[in-house]
């Protein structure tokens, strides 16, 4: 019996190649925070549209888990302006050259 390949993530467990499956992970862990982030504060979509300095059916489309629609860029601006810090780690795979 072959043994199976562990995947890096659920997107690539369900067939993403892995450079786009490593993006959306990171955009679905961006997504999370900002999620969070507005349930922790307790705002409303529109309280939040203006502390993000976005529209409110752009936070519904967040919240509605619309991954395809914001780039990593925009979800680091909005924590951004939300005040709070992203940082960023880099690792060596163990089966990278």
């Amino acid at each position: 019996m072959a043994k199976s390949r562990p995947y890096a993530n659920a997107f690539e467990a369900v067939g993403f190649a892995p450079i786009e499956a490593e993006h959306l992970r990171i955009r679905a862990d961006l997504m999370i925070a900002v999620e969070r982030l507005i349930a922790e504060r307790q705002l409303t979509q529109a309280a939040a549209a203006k502390l993000l300095h976005v529209t409110q059916p752009r936070i519904s489309d967040l919240m509605r888990g619309k991954i395809e629609r914001f780039s990593i860029d925009t979800l680091v601006e909005m924590l951004g302006r939300a005040g709070a810090d992203v940082s960023v780690k880099v690792r060596r795979r163990r089966n990278a050259a």
